[in-house]
């Protein structure tokens, strides 16, 4: 069984910060070993779980510095913004942090047509020779990229190498995937319907609770690629709380995860602005989520 460019668990990794706000690179570092130890094949780094959209670039830089440096598997760098110069005036700087590849989101906000999405997403490609996983989620973007508009890019652009589908439309992606087949690694964004995103085609997730479920998430996507499907159902079930945990209205993504990962013993901090701050609900559940899954475990 031959191992995907960028692994088949990606952790989309939070990013700490010290009690000024600043970014703990110490944390950074420790947090991305410890995730590769619980599973993840690779890790992105200033996605919208780490509030990519709430930090510079050099912060950016920095932290794909730092986080490339600490661990030997792929580290995909979220680069990119709706705004298409700036996206690329990053995306043209990050291979020289040592990232392997670059996540390149739907410009957001904008709500641009396929057209322009395809301009947006091609002139991020254009920019870097690292390969670039393309990142659809219309709940945070306001516009779906549409399967035609995938497979010309890819077509088109030969280091448009992966897709990270959060849209949840399985159709949509199950066609994109029959279409590009090698061409494309598909990877579900959305932890909760990972069994049935492996089962038209992907090779494994870009996940959130990975932070504290890595080895039952590792577990999933090796036993489903072994066609194992009882023992990857019973894994999912077990995850299935913290699917539901790690965002909801009241406390969204990364909020859940970072209290997580305190009961857990990193020091993450709180998130930043317009992000809340945490309160005793949020702990109190995050503890009883980590309690009941070692439990779980035995």
């Amino acid at each position: 069984m031959s191992a995907p460019r960028f692994g088949r668990v990606l952790t989309a990794m939070v990013t700490p910060f010290s009690s000024n706000g600043a970014i703990d690179f110490d944390v950074a570092a420790k947090l991305a070993k410890f995730l590769v130890a619980e599973g993840s094949d690779g890790l992105v780094v200033a996605g919208s779980t780490g509030e990519g959209s709430s930090l510079s670039d050099e912060e950016k830089l920095d932290l794909f510095a730092c986080v490339a440096e600490a661990v030997t598997v792929p580290v995909l760098a979220g680069s990119t913004f709706a705004n298409t110069q700036q996206s690329v005036v990053l995306t043209a700087q990050v291979k020289a942090t040592g990232v392997a590849g670059v996540l390149a989101t739907t410009p957001a906000y904008a709500r641009p047509n396929q057209a322009g999405i395809a301009g947006h997403l091609g002139a991020i490609a254009e920019c870097t020779p690292l390969e670039v996983m393309l990142y659809d989620i219309p709940s945070r973007t306001g516009r779906k990229i549409a399967s035609a508009t995938t497979i010309g890019l890819v077509k088109r652009h030969k280091n448009i190498t992966a897709l990270k589908d959060a849209s949840g439309d399985l159709v949509s992606a199950a066609h994109t995937k029959s279409v590009l087949g090698d061409a494309l690694t598909l990877y579900s964004g959305d932890d909760s319907v990972l069994l049935p995103f492996l089962a038209i085609g992907a090779v494994g997730i870009v996940s959130v609770a990975a932070h504290w479920v890595g080895p039952e998430m590792a577990g999933i996507v090796h036993a489903a690629a072994l066609g194992e499907w009882p023992e990857a159902q019973m894994l999912n079930e077990r995850c299935v709380a913290s699917f539901a945990f790690e965002s909801t209205e009241a406390y969204p993504n990364p909020m859940p995860t970072k209290a997580a990962l305190r009961v857990l013993g990193f020091n993450v901090g709180e998130c930043r602005l317009p992000h809340g701050p945490s309160d005793p609900e949020l702990n109190a559940t995050a503890a009883e989520i980590v309690a009941s899954l070692k439990t779980a475990r035995g």
